[in-house]
């Protein structure tokens, strides 16, 4: 008998959509690194990886805790830092040394009215969605940074007793960050800032219990999907997933859509910063699908 390719599909009214998850498992494994493939291991069989790839991938962190950014030079950078914990969640390391630490940095980053901004030194380098003094960035960095510690904040088990509340050592800060969040939503449940910030605060207001709010938002990211890049739409899956969201409802349906629309002849997904990041993108879909 052939071997029939593993599909994941869900159903919305009468039309499928199907990602080929095993040509999406092949992609990354011709093309991707030591740790994208490590990455893969562990989200598709729980493997932990080797000493040495979790040594490679917490490489250059800054003496505070966070990591600098490509464009940033030695300064620690909050949209940086947040990339990187994505990564070692794929690898189950938030709960290391590195990442605590991380996670340490951001919260105390925190500002009073709950958000975040970057160093004002990387004014110069730092694209829009990270320059200081932008109200856009300011929402995004918030969005993410809330975003991690929400997820992370069990995991990390920081000092102090084991709290289990949303965010878990972190509880006051996520709970701050969603208020800012959910302070800045418009009328019609958009936001004021990059479409990423959409899902983002979605999975925070998700964890937050503000499922209204939440929903305003989801209804709005459902609508763009038809037209989002393939990378935000894998973005979008991988962060709801994460917080638990239905692979049933409507927004997860409309990104699998999307991302059925959008996967390549060779199983992967293009990255909107280039080809050298298209195994990301695809290990987000990955995770969000597997």
């Amino acid at each position: 008998m052939p071997v029939v390719p593993r599909r994941d599909q869900v159903s919305a009214g009468s039309v499928a959509a199907v990602v080929d998850i095993d040509a999406a498992i092949g992609f990354v494994v011709a093309h991707g690194d030591t740790v994208e493939r490590a990455r893969l291991s562990w989200l598709r069989t729980g493997t932990p990886p080797p000493p040495e790839t979790l040594d490679s991938a917490e490489v250059g962190q800054a003496p505070g805790g966070g990591w600098p950014a490509s464009w940033g030079d030695e300064v620690a950078s909050v949209d940086a830092t947040c990339f990187r914990l994505a990564e070692l969640d794929d690898l189950g390391a938030l709960g290391r040394p590195a990442a605590r630490r991380a996670l340490d940095w951001l919260a105390a980053g925190q500002q009073r009215d709950g958000c975040w901004e970057e160093d004002p030194a990387l004014a110069e380098t730092a694209p829009e969605w990270a320059r200081p003094g932008s109200p856009e960035a300011r929402l995004y960095l918030t969005a993410n940074a809330a975003f991690w510690l929400t997820v992370a904040g069990l995991d990390a088990r920081a000092a102090g007793p084991l709290d289990h509340r949303v965010g878990g050592a972190y509880a006051g800060v996520v709970h701050a960050a969603g208020q800012a969040l959910a302070a800045q939503l418009r009328s019609d449940g958009s936001w004021p800032s990059f479409l990423a910030v959409g899902w983002l605060s979605a999975a925070v207001l998700h964890r937050q219990q503000l499922f209204y709010e939440s929903a305003r938002i989801k209804a709005v990211l459902a609508e763009r999907m038809p037209q989002a890049s393939p990378a935000d739409a894998a973005w979008l899956a991988s962060t709801l997933r994460r917080v638990e969201v239905d692979e049933q409802e409507w927004t997860m349906v409309a990104a699998r859509r999307r991302l059925t629309d959008t996967q390549r002849s060779d199983g992967g997904w293009s990255s909107d910063d280039g080809h050298q990041f298209d195994v990301h993108a695809t290990l987000a879909v990955i995770r969000a699908f597997r």
